[in-house]
């Protein structure tokens, strides 16, 4: 809840050429409460006075000789960008106060004043304004957490697909409740939904978890019907492989084709939704060791160098867009349009030459 004490500590700003009017507006402020009250007669200084304090509310008028206040409100714009401008302008003619609001000032008052309407005025401003401010910090906070939530997954990720193939399966091999098969030709892609920071803060994680499971629920429909296997998801991240668990010789045309359908069902949905997710899609071909794991809840699960590289290809692509190895490019013929896009320089990788898989013939 916001208080009159928040209320009455905010920054206030009066323009105006005319001394008596600004003595008037001072003393009623003051009168009033407010404890923060500072004035101008000279427009050329409110940009450079609003950079230095960030007032809560300008009261700001309209007829000046030196500089009119629309342009002072042109040039809060260049400091606000698209944020909220916080003006209220005084001005004597009925027509400047239409073209003031579409200027981007939130609310006017008439002269001559009427000073019970102008604390008015003024009061309900702020209080907008200052639930607009903590509504902003609120968000501000989600995104901070989100973030360290995607953090710590990112180095859950990093954990698991670091560990080289060959000390996992020796471990696998001690447990007998595993079952692990080497796969020497198989393709891994790992898909990120990019975009839900920005949702978090404005709808929630009540309607954020079921867009997400709609949208993977979209992603296993397609991975079936291109004879791809959903491996996992973690968070927003979605990673299936094909070519196994029974080989196929155009595993790296099934997961291209299904990368590609991705982005498509995500556009449909977007469209739909009005949403403007995107995806982030790394594919790499290679081998793996795949492994059934657990005692009462049993996963089918993948590591190994395809999976480390896929990883990469997705950590280090560009949203809306599919990124793939070397070796997964080598594999796809011509139902597919490629763009070379470079050498890229990855982390435990070295060099890897990439490629934008940027659509089908």
């Amino acid at each position: 809840m916001i208080d009159s004490a928040q209320i009455l500590a905010a920054r206030l700003l009066v323009v105006d050429d005319q001394e008596a009017n600004v003595l008037l507006l001072e003393r009623a402020l003051a009168g009033a409460g407010y404890k923060s009250v500072t004035s101008t007669r000279d427009p050329r200084a409110v940009c450079e006075l609003h950079r230095k304090n960030r007032y809560d509310l300008i009261l700001l008028d309209l007829q000046m000789p030196l500089m009119d206040g629309f342009e002072v409100m042109e040039g809060l714009k260049q400091i606000e960008g698209d944020g909220y401008m916080p003006v209220l302008v005084i001005t004597a003619q009925p027509d400047h106060k239409l073209r003031a609001l579409k200027a981007g000032a939130k609310d006017f008052v008439s002269k001559p004043f009427d000073l019970a309407e102008v604390l008015t005025r003024v009061r309900n401003m702020l209080e907008v304004r200052l639930y607009a401010k903590a509504l902003e910090e609120s968000r501000a906070e989600i995104r901070k957490l989100f973030d360290q939530v995607v953090a710590e997954r990112k180095i859950s990720e990093r954990l698991a697909f670091h560990a080289p193939a060959d000390s996992i399966a020796a471990r696998l091999e001690a447990r007998p409740d595993v079952t692990e098969d080497s796969f020497a030709d198989v393709t891994v892609l790992i898909a990120d939904v990019v975009g839900f920071a920005e949702l978090t803060p404005v709808l929630g994680a009540d309607r954020l978890a079921p867009m997400l499971e709609e949208i993977f629920a979209l992603f296993d429909r397609l991975a079936i019907e291109r004879g791809v296997k959903k491996i996992k998801t973690l968070g927003n991240s979605y990673m299936a492989a094909s070519g196994l668990p029974v080989a196929s010789a155009d595993h790296a045309a099934r997961a291209a084709h299904f990368s590609l359908d991705m982005i498509e069902g995500l556009g449909r949905f977007n469209e739909r939704t009005a949403s403007r997710l995107q995806l982030r899609i790394g594919i790499h071909s290679g081998d793996v060791v795949a492994g059934v794991i657990g005692r009462r809840l049993f996963v089918y699960d993948v590591w190994g160098n395809a999976v480390n590289t896929a990883a990469r290809m997705e950590s280090h692509g560009v949203a809306g867009r599919v990124q793939v190895s070397e070796n997964t490019r080598r594999l796809l013929a011509e139902p597919f349009l490629l763009e070379e896009r470079g050498v890229l320089e990855v982390e435990g990788k070295g060099e890897l030459k990439t490629w934008f898989l940027a659509g089908r013939n």
